[in-house]
């Protein structure tokens, strides 16, 4: 697993940490998925999964940052600001205390095609990942996480399958990884807890 190598240029201005109070809808439910194992560490110390939720109306979103998955309790100071990707030339642009999570450009396509997005999230989750490919809208094989080919078949499932009222992908050359959305982030989480808690699906 290199969920922790960050593949895309960052454009990264370092800041203070984000106030609290406009994070608090975010924290709450990452703790939520680290307490389900949906986000974490492998033993070996390399973090996996992510969250992030839309700022306004535009297409800016804060995200738990780079190589965070293994922190128990997240804070602000865990926490970037996208404010603008490029997938074509792989560059991002982010602020904040820390560098943007690995999987920000997947985040970003989800905010840009569908507006109504606010909230999304990435987990990982082996024996789910197993359960939901190809039964599910999936990304190719031959595209791993955090670049522009991912981007692009990110695009292709949101334009060619169901996946805009099914909110639920899994993506082939990223063993594990599985992405939700929806109109927030409990709604995100909710589309999560559906598939795991299904009584055909049990682990």
């Amino acid at each position: 697993m290199d969920e922790g190598y960050i593949k895309f240029q960052p454009v990264w201005k370092k800041t203070e940490a984000f106030a609290e109070s406009k994070l608090q809808n975010l924290l709450k439910y990452r703790q939520h998925c680290y307490l389900r194992r949906w986000i974490g560490a492998y033993p070996d110390g390399i973090g996996f999964g992510n969250i992030s939720e839309r700022i306004g109306t535009g297409e800016t979103f804060f995200i738990s940052g780079s190589a965070t998955g293994g922190i128990p309790v997240l804070g602000p100071e865990q926490i970037a600001k996208v404010t603008a990707v490029v997938a074509k030339e792989n560059k991002l642009w982010c602020s904040g205390p820390v560098v943007a999570s690995s999987e920000s450009m997947s985040h970003a396509v989800i905010y840009e095609k569908l507006p109504w997005v606010k909230g999304v999230i990435h987990i990982h989750h082996l024996e789910l990942w197993q359960h939901l490919l190809h039964k599910v809208p999936t990304t190719p094989a031959d595209a791993p996480y955090g670049t522009p080919e991912m981007v692009d078949g990110i695009v292709h499932l949101l334009e060619t399958t169901d996946l805009p009222e099914r909110k639920l992908f899994v993506m082939e050359g990223h063993e594990e990884g599985i992405f939700a959305f929806g109109k927030n982030l409990e709604e995100a989480f909710g589309v999560l807890e559906a598939v795991v808690d299904a009584p055909h699906f049990r682990v």
